[in-house]
């Protein structure tokens, strides 16, 4: 019934309370929420949770929905926000991030070399800080251009460009203190 209504209209009508428009938008957008939870939290078991936490509250939250950025900009956000509160709940980050690494290293199997560098990667970037990491996650993992960043953490694109630019200028001094 909804296939071919955008994401923004599927969502101000779910937030009135249209049960077929909330399934839609459901069956477009789990696997991203998930993948999303996933990469925040590093462990499968609670990105589930956290995928089942956000879904159960979606109806509630669709309803502040103002329509003023891209649904799927405002679902990041979501996202983002929730994980940081499940973060906020569990271990210290670097136990999330150690185990992040081994759920790459099981994942990508025959490409054990880049599942290490990969790891590497999540590894270091606890030591760079979560302002970064976060735009990391967003910017690298999930390929939003720094514009849709900036609209995802409430910030300038232009702080996107500047956290990105400092990611590397960090990332290649730890390297070049680890070889």
């Amino acid at each position: 019934m909804y296939m071919q209504t955008d994401d923004n209209e599927l969502a101000t009508r779910a937030g009135s309370g249209d049960a077929a428009a909330f399934e839609t938008l459901l069956e477009r957008h789990y696997d991203t929420i998930f993948r999303i939870a996933l990469r925040f939290s590093g462990i499968r078991e609670d990105a589930e949770d956290l995928t089942q936490d956000i879904c159960a509250s979606l109806p509630g939250k669709l309803r502040s929905f103002m329509n003023q950025a891209k649904f799927t900009t405002w679902l990041y956000r979501v996202v983002v926000n929730s994980a940081h509160d499940m973060a906020r709940k569990h271990s210290t980050a670097l136990r999330l991030n150690r185990d992040y690494s081994e759920v790459l290293d099981l994942r990508r199997g025959a490409q054990a070399d880049a599942a290490r560098e990969q790891a590497w990667l999540y590894e270091t970037l606890h030591e760079v800080g979560e302002d970064l990491r976060e735009t990391a996650i967003l910017v690298l993992a999930e390929g939003l251009s720094h514009g849709e960043a900036a609209e995802v953490l409430e910030i300038k694109e232009s702080t996107v460009s500047w956290r990105m630019h400092e990611l590397r200028k960090k990332l290649k001094a730890i390297a070049d203190q680890e070889s």
